[in-house]
């Protein structure tokens, strides 16, 4: 299987950070200059018909892009250890948290470093309004993970999760504009914390 990566942006990262939690070595990484537009090439789109990284072609030849199907595919060739759940109840707690964190955490706050930070005008011009909505939209949504992580050590309960890894991510982007979360949100600290020193996350920033 081969790979198509780039080392800075978040949804490449929860696929290398899957990858290393289950130990997969055996796929082959190709990088993608997105500042130089090279997903944007006739060569690259002709994979999925878009312009988006990762996108994972498997062995029969598929090209899979979308980063948590990527993932879905990899937990269901490599399923241990599990992170979208061993048994009917666990897989739908943690699909319920994957999708909160991802649509009221990481997307707010990848909209926020792509339209807040110069540096990415080459792929769309900065709109700081738009940035600072999406934010606040963040920040909203973390008071209510502080108080799901004031019950429990992990997103979705008391295992580490697909939910743990999308929250992170997109937290951790936010470093490109210096964004810190909130002081005063404890237990969100405390979890943050506990997430990155997993030693999946440091390799999964390897190529960072």
């Amino acid at each position: 299987m081969k790979l198509y990566d780039t080392a800075r942006a978040p949804n490449p990262r929860r696929v290398r950070w899957v990858m290393a939690e289950k130990a997969i070595t055996d796929i082959e990484i190709a990088s993608v200059d997105l500042m130089a537009g090279q997903h944007r090439s006739p060569e690259f789109r002709g994979l999925t018909g878009f312009s988006h990284v990762p996108v994972l072609v498997t062995d029969d030849g598929t090209a899979l892009s979308e980063s948590l199907a990527i993932c879905r595919y990899l937990e269901a060739l490599y399923p241990r250890p599990s992170l979208f759940g061993a048994e009917p109840r666990a897989q739908a707690v943690i699909e319920m948290w994957t999708r909160r964190v991802e649509i009221y955490l990481a997307n707010p706050l990848m909209l926020h470093v792509r339209f807040s930070h110069p540096a990415l005008s080459v792929l769309e011009p900065p709109e700081p309004g738009v940035g600072a909505y999406n934010l606040a939209m963040a920040e909203r949504f973390m008071k209510a993970l502080d108080r799901q992580l004031a019950a429990h050590p992990f997103v979705a309960g008391d295992g580490f999760s697909i939910a743990d890894v999308v929250a992170v991510v997109g937290i951790d982007f936010g470093r490109l504009v210096r964004y810190r979360p909130p002081e005063g949100l404890a237990h969100l600290a405390r979890w943050l914390e506990d997430c990155r020193a997993r030693p999946a996350a440091k390799l999964s920033l390897a190529a960072a």
